[in-house]
């Protein structure tokens, strides 16, 4: 039917379905995901709290890390609430401007965060690969001014995202059969042509993650290329080591991304609540997991988190002074012994 015989409105507010097909197991599912949600908070919490009031993590690869910890900050909190509000408390109206701004600070943070481990990628390359030049490229001015720069390209690039969904004219039903308001899923509802919105979001999954990906990859191959032929085998393990947290967090990053990108493209095959889970976990899992990562596999944070736990606690217990000396002791062997391993 052609666009000019469909009554076009300007919707006021979207209803969340949530997982359709789940209504009957929304509570029950919600409960996993309000655990994942207050350990992403204590966890990136934790490690902004010791980055910035620690004056020996101020360098290079833990500013990253808190730049990571904000984007993780951001992007489940944009959206695990008001899931949450959905699942327990059927909570299902959002406004139009309110999907909208949610919508924005997914995506801004989205990007931001492939930026971010593009970012920690260089700053492993130039680390391991030159060395002596580390300190006089990578100061505190010039990672303020990537900080900078992360935050403008990421707004750049989903500003016209957003403008294009608004210019849009909606004629369909109101029902979002989502937690949150995605992009594509707000888009189908209009009965405009979406061609350009489609190859909009493509371009930019092309252009900004999909270069970044590369960009990251041909850094850490560069990196072990590097690692291979260093002398000593402890120099290599160290560097290996070092490396190995930021490639996890990287593979989790994007191995959901490119699989969510081309089931989309073939949705015919899984089942959309398949697809829709899969996007829950996708904001859920990365936020939670990637401050754990690097808290047991970077020596110095462990070990002022092992400080820290100490501290609270030797005053919850009210432990003599002799016996907060030994349980430090005994914290910072196995932590040693852990890392070693």
């Amino acid at each position: 039917m052609p666009a000019d015989n469909h009554t076009f409105f300007a919707p006021v507010t979207y209803i969340l379905t949530g997982i359709p097909g789940t209504e009957q197991s929304h509570v029950w599912i919600a409960i996993p995901f309000c655990l994942m949600y207050v350990s992403t908070l204590y966890g990136n919490f934790l490690l902004l709290f010791i980055i910035l009031t620690e004056r020996s993590l101020h360098e290079p690869m833990y500013l990253f890390l808190s730049m990571l910890a904000a984007a993780d900050l951001l992007l489940s909190t944009t959206t695990v609430p008001k899931m949450l509000a959905v699942f327990w408390f059927r909570a299902r109206e959002i406004s139009f401007a309110g999907c909208l701004t949610q919508m924005f600070f997914i995506h801004v943070s989205f990007i931001a965060e492939s930026a971010i481990l593009l970012g920690m990628a260089f700053d492993r390359y130039v680390a391991i690969c030159d060395p002596l030049r580390y300190t006089t490229w990578l100061t505190k001015s010039v990672i303020g001014k990537i900080g900078l720069a992360i935050v403008t390209r990421s707004f750049c690039i989903i500003f016209p995202l957003i403008f294009l969904v608004k210019q849009l004219k909606f004629c369909k039903t109101n029902l979002l059969p989502h937690n949150y308001c995605d992009y594509m899923g707000v888009a189908r509802l209009a009965c405009d042509d979406i061609t350009v919105s489609v190859w909009y979001g493509v371009a930019v999954a092309i252009l900004a993650i999909g270069l970044d990906a590369v960009l990251i990859a041909l850094s850490y191959g560069l990196i072990l290329r590097a690692v291979f032929r260093l002398p000593s085998k402890d120099a290599r393990l160290k560097a290996l080591r070092t490396c190995g947290s930021h490639v996890c967090v990287i593979l989790m990053f994007y191995m959901p991304g490119f699989f969510s990108f081309f089931a989309h493209r073939f949705g015919h095959i899984i089942p959309g609540y398949i697809l829709i889970l899969l996007a829950n976990l996708y904001v859920l899992i990365p936020p939670m997991l990637n401050p754990i990562i690097y808290a047991v596999t970077t020596k110095e944070i462990l070990k002022r988190v092992i400080n820290l736990f100490y501290r609270c606690c030797s005053r919850s217990f009210l432990l003599s002074p002799r016996r907060q000396q030994k349980m430090l002791w005994d914290l910072e062997i196995k932590a040693r012994f852990s890392l070693e391993l």
